[in-house]
This record gives C-alpha cells, sequence and structure tokens, in this order.
C-alpha cells in the first residue's frame, strides 16, 4: 500500500469514527429535543460547544483567519443552524434510524456537487458504492415508511429532507473549509456562528434549562465537538467524493443507539439495507485518491 493511499484509508477510519459519534450525540440531542424542544436544545448544546471549542482554539494562539476563510466559516454556520433546526425538530416526531434513512440523499447529492463546485474527478468505485448505498436507504425507507403516519410524522419527514438538502450543500463547504483551517478553529466559528444567530431568537424561544439536563447538553456537546474535529482531520485528508460514502454507516449506529436508548426495534430491511450501506462503504474505501494536505491549499 502506498503513502497516498493508506492516508486515504486512514482518513476514512477516522471519519467513519466521527460518523458513530456524532450518531451517539444525535440520540442524545433527540431526548433533548423532547424535552427542551429544538432550539433551546441546539442553543444550549452550542453555548457549551464554543467554550470547549474556543479553549482548544485559543490556547493555540493561532492567527486570526482572513476575510476569506472567515467568510467561509459564517457562511457554513448560517448553513448549519438551519440544517441541525429543521433535523432535529423532524427528529422528535421519527425514530433515529428512520431519520438518518431519510438523511441518506445528502451523500448521493454531495458526490455530484463535489464534482460541480469543487471540481473534483468521480472515480467508479465511489459512485457504485453511492448506488448501493442509495439502494440499502432505499430499502430501509421502504420497510419503515409502511402504515399509517400522523400529520406531525408528515411535516417531520419534510422537516428532515429539507435537512438532507442542506446537509450535501454542508458536506461540499466542509470539505472546502477543512483545506484552508483546523479543526478547532473549524468547531470555533462554527459555533460562535450557531449562537449568534439563535440568540436574535432568544427573547422569543430560549428558556433556561433545568440543572438536571445539563448532563445530557455537556454530553452533546462532548459527542458533536469530537466528531467534528475527527470530521474536520478526514475532510482535509481526503477528497469529499472518496468519504462521502462513509456517511452512510450512521445508519449503523443510528439503528444501535435507538434500539439501546429508545427501544426502536430493527426490522428485516433495516437489516438487509444495513448490509448494502456496509458493502458500499467497503467499496469506498478502497478507492485510490491523491493525498491532500490542507496547508497547501487555499479558498477559491
Amino acid at each position: 500500500m502506498n503513502i497516498s493511499h493508506r492516508q486515504t484509508s486512514i482518513a476514512f477510519a477516522v471519519a467513519g469514527a466521527g460518523i458513530a459519534t456524532y450518531s451517539a450525540m444525535d440520540v442524545v440531542m433527540k431526548g433533548l429535543a423532547l424535552e427542551l424542544g429544538a432550539y433551546n436544545a441546539m442553543l444550549w448544546r452550542s453555548m457549551i460547544s464554543v467554550l470547549l471549542a474556543g479553549i482548544l482554539f485559543l490556547w493555540r494562539r493561532p492567527a486570526w483567519p482572513n476575510r476569506a476563510v472567515l467568510r467561509l466559516h459564517v457562511w457554513r454556520g448560517f448553513i448549519i443552524s438551519i440544517m441541525a433546526f429543521l433535523f432535529f425538530w423532524g427528529l422528535k416526531y421519527l425514530p433515529v434510524a428512520e431519520a438518518i434513512g431519510l438523511s441518506f440523499i445528502a451523500p448521493l447529492m454531495a458526490l455530484y456537487l463535489a464534482k460541480v463546485l469543487l471540481h473534483e474527478q468521480i472515480g467508479k468505485q465511489a459512485v457504485m458504492a453511492s448506488m448501493i448505498g442509495l439502494v440499502g436507504a432505499v430499502v430501509i425507507i421502504a420497510g419503515r415508511l409502511g402504515g399509517d403516519y400522523t400529520e406531525e410524522i408528515g411535516r417531520g419527514i419534510a422537516a428532515i429532507l429539507v435537512s438532507a438538502v442542506l446537509y450535501a450543500y454542508n458536506l461540499i463547504l466542509q470539505r472546502q473549509q477543512a483545506l484552508v483551517a483546523g479543526p478547532a478553529e473549524i468547531a470555533f466559528f462554527q459555533n460562535c456562528t450557531v449562537i449568534t444567530l439563535y440568540s436574535c431568537l432568544a427573547p422569543f424561544w430560549a428558556v433556561v434549562p433545568s440543572a438536571t439536563v445539563i448532563p445530557a447538553l455537556a454530553l452533546a456537546a462532548g459527542l458533536g465537538f469530537v466528531s467534528l474535529l475527527m470530521i474536520s482531520w478526514a475532510y482535509a485528508r481526503a477528497t469529499a467524493s472518496t468519504l462521502i460514502p462513509v456517511e452512510y454507516s450512521a445508519f449503523i449506529w443510528a439503528a444501535l443507539f435507538g434500539w439501546l436508548v429508545f427501544g426502536e426495534t430493527v426490522t428485516t430491511a433495516t437489516l438487509i439495507g444495513t448490509v448494502l450501506i456496509v458493502i458500499g462503504c467497503l467499496i469506498a474505501s478502497r478507492q485510490k485518491t491523491d493525498y491532500v494536505d490542507h496547508v497547501e491549499t487555499t479558498v477559491v
């Protein structure tokens, strides 16, 4: 195995670990959204996250990002603010695994956005991996969406689908951001942007959480922060088209954590779809791409 391929494989594994950590955070956030509402869960989690990121970022005494990089930080933070709110609001009405299954339209869309916006070459293995992963998601969704649904569940599905579209664009921004900034810087400015935007609605929606939910908020913040560091590190070292298929592995963790925490059952369709997703990720991990070092790249 050459250095380039080994570096890509490591980045793929780190991104996979980041997705698992993020899935655990999703489960914690579902509980918080049910108790506090999606807005307050996001607001107070971001308050803790920005402290964690700020300590790590400022401790290293980095140079302040230039205007172009700062603009990218703020823009991605804006997209994430809307995307995350819609996802966690929809998650209140759907099982975690089902919500993740619906969001799987994002990696497929992002794969082709990477070609349009980042001018990346899409290898045959990446396309095949995404198609297999998408088929797995369709199998899961078909099995989960059969039956009667209330109007609230319908709105939840719509919210998650819109969030998925924004997430596809976020994956591209994530790649651009990782090429010009370190993980701690990304985490700090992302959470600063989220807090700034959400604070504008604080007079109308903010509610001070009780002491009993502080540990859950801290756990969600910690999991989200660690996940962001790992995924940002990975996206600085491999192309978006290589790493995007690993997003499909989120379903495996969502099904597991949803079952453990909320007692959400895993159906036969879920198991079949998960196998297809794993196959897609394994195919993607074998794609050979050039090593990319973020210090040698500038914002476009």
